[in-house]
């Protein structure tokens, strides 16, 4: 997760709307990966429900701006395909429901455990423009709906959905619900499937995956599996994770990580900050000092292992000291990918009721993390020059190492495939290389 303190779900990949279009169907999806994961699920519902001509708003409510270029997309849809119907889902729409119902542009709002439904987008009986219930009452996810969100190079499987954490500065999980896993059998039946399709590596996805198994039966860890996908699915060459939180790493991952090459030498850490009384007010549940001995546990018995995190500049309340530890943390952690996000107070949180700070000022810290954190790439990436790696070709020329830098490489090579790499510089951003043969 991003914005939420726990791990986002997915923050390491929030990304600018994305739209597909297909049979008459536009699917506009904001914010995270798995928001992109359910996406699909939406597409295969709408589909099976005889959809056709309309645009599905599949939101976020990670951060105010999200929700505005939401309702911003919304209105534009409606001038421009004034025939079709308009649809909205996703968390902002869960969490504010009346506000999208109240948009003229919008014809229905499907909660989040409503969008992915069998007959949510049929033709209604009742009239009703929302349909959006307890987010808390669910129960279930939806991991085994499809076989997992697809790229040309990787797979993700949703493992895990909502969050049972209340951290003051999100309201994820009154978008997401309480945490829910996905069975066990289900997740290594559809990481064998995706193996079988050729894919190459599988990321496990979620809103709080080191969550995972708290509510099965047996409470099993997230380390245990992913003990289970690599022995049950031995043709896998790579399996991932998204975002994870520092304080629920358990000893079976970190046994994973000392054992097993084919799981990746990267984590990215929702840490959120690096001063311990901000992380106080943020009621996260670890400490700076827990931050650092977690990420040299895990360097002891993975050296070569890439950390990556979250951050949140401007948090209410945070003096210049305060910020100059979290802005420390990043070399001392020698941390490589950060996420900054500039605090946003989300209406309905505590952290929105404590004495804000000045938005220049904000935006300002922002930038400074922010270049904390591209000295901090810098750092990791010229230390992999004259290495040979090993790259999964995302698309022509370009490739993802094991440890997730991007690899600018010479040399034909089809998508989706690993190949072996030496790396010869950088450019600040990602690594070059040259391909080997063989």
């Amino acid at each position: 997760m991003s914005q939420d303190g726990h791990p986002v779900p997915g923050a390491e990949d929030l990304a600018p709307p994305s739209v597909d279009s297909r049979a008459g169907v536009d699917i506009v999806t904001f914010g995270c990966r798995l928001n992109a994961y359910e996406s699909e699920v939406i597409r295969a519902r709408a589909a099976e429900d005889g959809l056709s001509d309309a645009i599905v708003f599949n939101t976020c409510a990670v951060t105010g701006e999200a929700v505005r270029q939401a309702r911003q997309a919304i209105r534009k849809a409606r001038r421009e395909r004034p025939g079709a119907r308009v649809i909205v889902t996703g968390c902002a729409a869960q969490i504010d429901p009346g506000a999208f119902a109240a948009m003229d542009e919008v014809d229905l709002v499907l909660g989040n455990a409503e969008k992915s439904a069998a007959g949510a987008y049929a033709p209604s009986t009742d009239g009703a423009r929302v349909r959006v219930n307890d987010i808390m009452s669910v129960r279930e996810t939806a991991g085994h709906l499809i076989d997992g969100l697809k790229d040309r190079a990787r797979a993700y499987v949703e493992v895990q959905n909502g969050c049972d954490h209340r951290c003051t500065f999100c309201i994820i999980p009154f978008g997401r619900g309480n945490s829910r896993s996905a069975p066990a059998g289900e997740v290594v039946e559809q990481v064998r499937r995706l193996t079988a399709e050729g894919y190459r590596e599988v990321v496990l996805t979620g809103v709080d995956i080191t969550s995972w198994g708290s509510d099965l039966p047996g409470a099993p860890t997230l380390g245990q599996l992913v003990a289970r996908i690599l022995k049950l699915a031995p043709d896998l060459a790579r399996l991932r994770l998204s975002s994870i939180d520092a304080a629920e790493i358990d000893p079976d991952l970190m046994r994973c990580l000392a054992e097993e090459p084919r799981l990746m030498p990267h984590l990215h850490l929702s840490l959120q900050a690096g001063d311990d009384m901000i992380l106080k007010r943020m009621k996260r549940r670890h400490s700076r000092a827990d931050a650092l001995s977690l990420i040299a546990q895990v360097r002891a018995v993975r050296p070569d292992t890439a950390f990556g995190a979250d951050f949140i500049a401007g948090f209410p309340t945070e003096t210049d000291a305060m910020f100059d530890n979290t802005v420390r943390l990043v070399e001392e952690a020698n941390l490589a990918f950060l996420h900054v996000f500039p605090f946003s107070p989300r209406p309905g949180t505590p952290a929105a009721r404590m004495p804000q700070l000045n938005r220049k000022l904000i935006k300002d810290r922002a930038e400074r993390l922010r270049a904390a954190g591209a000295a901090g790439l810098e750092r990791h990436l010229s230390a992999q020059v004259g290495r040979t790696i090993m790259g999964l070709v995302e698309r022509e020329g370009l490739a993802r190492g094991e440890d997730f830098s991007e690899i600018a490489f010479e040399g034909p090579a089809p998508e989706g495939q690993i190949i072996p790499l030496t790396v010869t510089g950088h450019d600040g951003r990602r690594l070059t290389a040259i391909q080997l043969p063989g």
